[in-house]
């Protein structure tokens, strides 16, 4: 009989490379995700890991296994946030604080089911580029794309965002075979005089392309693109909400920042809001492999 406990291990350690890596993003130990990895392997009678110079890469076997695995772990999610928490008592009012980005593409149908299984629970919602700070009482539980956390609060980090180069597929067949050296002939969607985006445009392939816009909008710059404007920084998750949109070929991915579900500390042993951001953090691990890209 398969033994379901290892399936997490298995996926724990796919995802983080490393057997001290996954203890430690699991809260488990290195010793125990050994024993059940090593139980999997012995059952299906096949080496499922192979250890490499940068740590443990999926052998052949590991990687026909993975889709199945996570296909099981998005079922069972899916039961588990349909059932969690009915029989407890969760009412009350959490203020959530979350980019307008994440909550008008991804987060808006999130909510809608979590609301239709906890009807007494109401969401505050505050859309800002900005952070709330959770140190200063300003929101309950925050949606954050960043680098590192700071302050004190309670995380769950979820996957590193991936960022890219963006432009409609019919701007990229037009205009990127007949661009110069540097991506002359090409047009930037630009955000202003904002340093950090400055410096990944002189980074990129197309350090000479033209910045003939000034839009402070994220959400506008995805508008933009996918009516051909030109080309943009946005989030890889895009892709999969507007298919009309391509990844810019030759540039590569920025994954230095990672998505954290936050909570103030003392509201952690709070039913509502428990039960809130385990919902919010299963729904959006399984959009995993969107917000990571390709």
């Amino acid at each position: 009989m398969m033994d379901w406990r290892s399936l997490p291990a298995f996926l724990a350690v796919a995802r983080a490379g490393s057997l001290r890596r996954a203890a430690e993003e699991t809260g488990g130990t290195h010793a125990t995700l050994r024993r059940q990895i090593e139980g999997l392997e012995a059952q299906l009678g096949v080496r499922l890991f192979r250890r490499g110079a940068g740590g443990l890469a999926l052998s052949a076997a590991g990687r026909k296994l993975l889709p199945q695995a996570l296909e099981a772990e998005t079922a069972l999610r899916q039961g588990f946030n349909a059932v969690r928490g009915l029989d407890g008592e969760a009412a009350g009012r959490i203020r959530l604080s979350v980019d307008p980005m994440t909550a008008h593409f991804l987060l808006a149908p999130i909510l809608a089911e979590f609301l239709s299984l906890y009807p007494d629970i109401q969401i505050d919602m505050n859309l800002s580029y900005g952070i709330d700070s959770i140190d200063r009482l300003e929101t309950d539980v925050s949606i954050r794309h960043v680098r590192e956390v700071t302050g004190d609060a309670v995380g769950r980090k979820l996957f590193p965002l991936s960022i890219g180069v963006f432009a409609a597929r019919d701007y990229i067949d037009r205009h990127l075979h007949d661009a110069g050296p540097g991506g002359r002939g090409l047009t930037w969607i630009g955000y202003g005089a904002v340093p950090e985006l400055q410096a990944m445009i002189a980074a990129s392939p197309f350090p000479h392309a033209a910045q003939r816009h000034s839009v402070p909008d994220p959400a506008m710059h995805l508008h933009l693109a996918r009516a051909g404007v030109g080309m943009t920084f946005l989030a890889a998750w895009v892709q999969s909400v507007f298919p009309e949109l391509q990844r810019v070929p030759g540039t590569d991915l920025d994954q230095s920042r990672s998505t954290w579900v936050l909570i103030r500390g003392d509201l952690k042993r709070v039913h509502r809001v428990r039960v809130f951001v385990d919902f919010l953090y299963e729904s959006l691990l399984a959009r995993r492999a969107d917000m990571i890209g390709d």
